[in-house]
């Protein structure tokens, strides 16, 4: 019988603790990909009458990507963003594939501002965009060009229909 040199013994040590970190990271990222599947849909109805099918952005996770790593949105969907208290909240574009409108909303349901045609961001460090100085509880994002063909303006109220 042969013993293990200590070197060896390093060497598999460190191999036993890649496959088990290689195994934690399959399962997370596996656990992200079905959470987006299952996510739940609001049907967001504009002033105008267009509805747009927006995905919920209701976990610690889909509010700090958002859209990232998407190549596109579908037709008439986005994405609307629930904080947990309203107040001034800061997004970024990070890793996102297309550029985006941005629709901030107040706990009421109007819209205090909105930003158009926010790009994507590829770099390290990505700007922030915010609701500020407004208060805000909610934040639609929608393909770049809604906002100008859906005629939106400050102060419209939306009707939220949550679809499971």
């Amino acid at each position: 019988m042969t013993t293990a040199q200590p070197g060896e013994r390093e060497q598999k040590k460190k191999r036993i603790i890649m496959m088990i970190l290689l195994a934690i990271l399959l399962m997370s990222v596996s656990m992200f990909v079905m959470q987006r599947e299952d996510s739940k849909t609001i049907v967001v109805t504009f002033p105008n009458g267009t509805e747009l099918e927006a995905e919920v952005a209701d976990t610690p996770e889909k509010l700090l990507f958002g859209l990232a790593f998407q190549e596109a949105l579908p037709p008439n969907g986005g994405m609307i963003y629930i904080f947990e208290a309203t107040g001034p909240h800061r997004v970024t574009t990070k890793e996102y594939r297309f550029p985006v409108d941005m629709i901030w909303v107040d706990e009421s349901h109007h819209i205090v501002s909105m930003s158009e045609n926010v790009p994507p961001c590829r770099q390290q460090t990505c700007p922030w965009h915010g609701s500020t100085p407004e208060a805000v509880r909610y934040l639609i994002q929608t393909e770049a060009g809604f906002v100008k063909r859906q005629g939106l303006a400050v102060g419209g109220e939306l009707k939220y229909t949550l679809r499971m």
